[in-house]
């Protein structure tokens, strides 16, 4: 068992891995801050059996895989494999005795208050996508509907998905926007002035389909232009048969994950953003507090409180490929436009500082517990 530090309580955080993504990050993001604060930080990550994440955490962060890895199952094998994992995970509580848990994305948050429960730790949980068009599945779904308004509290990052929550059970919820952070260690400008970059899983999703067929119309008014595109997923060969069929051969790379975390930003000169939906669009502000100018469809939910229209980066229709062409086209033609859009989303994510945003967690994480304590006392 961990000792109690005089700092602060003991917090843990469950995660399904470690590997590259914005839950992964923001994770990595809170564990460094409470770690810095004196708290005791523990980490379970389900599928890893290795202590080595994608992002760096403090030492004082003690990284503990479950070693479970998810698989497709049916429901009959879903169910075991749920509830092994609630074992699993309970069984570690037990060792470690944290005073809170912190649970992030659907599945393991239903994990994490199931495991939880018996040992009387309270479990705020946190969605981090779009509930209206991430669908879960009924079963899952209602699991879901037990278990939040049995949590000390939910945490989602925009407006739109609390009051999806709230409208349908009653929960303590909480807004929390992500961050907008720069790399640890940013990296020199490596890219050649004439780079447009994208990142995200290789998924549906992302909608880097859609990216393709903008930047296709674009390319021949841009012709000293490329596209990266950063990421991995169950797509990418249907993406790299999409750009061979649309000729873009010669324009398009995707080198999959980059080697360090925010790497890409130092290897772009421009940001799009054409995922379908989102939680929030942590790379948007990653971004713009670079200073990168950025192209975005307004999907629900995320980039139209990041961007103001015209001023931080253009917010395009969602989905409309023909308008998010056109603003490749005039944005990549005008340096001074560019200029412009990166002072103004720079100062614009001001309202997004690490500071503000882990205060935020800091209050709710601090007020569950308080709440715990007068039960305990009454």
């Amino acid at each position: 068992m961990l000792a109690r530090t005089p700092l602060g309580p003991h917090v843990a955080f469950v995660l399904q891995g470690l590997e590259a993504g914005g839950s992964e990050h923001i994770v990595s993001q809170l564990c460094n801050h409470f770690a810095a604060q004196g708290w005791t930080v523990t980490l379970f990550a389900f599928e890893h059996r290795t202590t080595h994440p994608y992002y760096s955490h403090d030492p004082a962060v003690r990284i503990v895989p479950l070693g479970m890895k998810s698989e497709r199952r049916g429901l009959i094998g879903g169910l075991r494999a749920m509830r092994a994992r609630c074992v699993l995970l309970r069984k570690a509580l037990e060792v470690m005795q944290p005073d809170i848990v912190v649970s992030f994305l659907t599945r393991t948050n239903v994990i994490a208050t199931v495991a939880a429960r018996p040992l009387g730790i309270p479990v705020i949980v946190s969605e981090r996508n779009n509930p209206a068009l991430q669908k879960v599945g009924p079963v899952w779904g209602a699991l879901r509907r037990w278990a939040y308004p049995r949590s000390a509290g939910l945490v989602t990052m925009t407006k739109g998905a609390m009051r999806y929550f709230t409208q349908s059970m009653k929960v303590k919820a909480t807004v929390i926007p992500n961050p907008a952070t720069l790399p640890e260690r940013p990296l020199p400008r490596t890219s050649d002035g004439r780079t447009i970059g994208a990142v995200g899983r290789l998924v549906d999703q992302k909608g880097f389909d859609l990216l393709l067929e903008a930047f296709a119309r674009a390319a021949p008014q841009i012709p000293d232009w490329k596209l990266v595109i950063w990421g991995e997923g169950a797509n990418r060969s249907a993406l790299e048969s999409q750009r061979a069929d649309l000729g873009l051969d010669g324009r398009v790379a995707l080198p999959g994950v980059t080697e360090r975390p925010g790497e890409w930003i130092s290897r772009s000169d421009m940001f799009v953003f054409s995922s379908r939906f989102e939680g929030w669009g942590l790379v948007v502000g990653e971004a713009m507090a670079a200073g990168l100018p950025v192209v975005s469809f307004d999907c629900e939910w995320g980039p139209a409180e990041m961007i103001e229209d015209g001023r931080s980066g253009f917010l395009i229709p969602n989905g409309d490929v023909e308008a998010m062409a056109r603003a490749i086209v005039i944005t990549c033609g005008d340096e001074d436009l560019r200029r412009r859009l990166a002072d103004a989303a720079q100062l614009r994510m001001q309202n997004f500082t690490p500071d503000r945003i882990f205060a935020a967690w800091q209050e709710v994480i601090t007020d569950a517990l308080a709440r715990r304590r007068e039960r305990v006392d009454a």
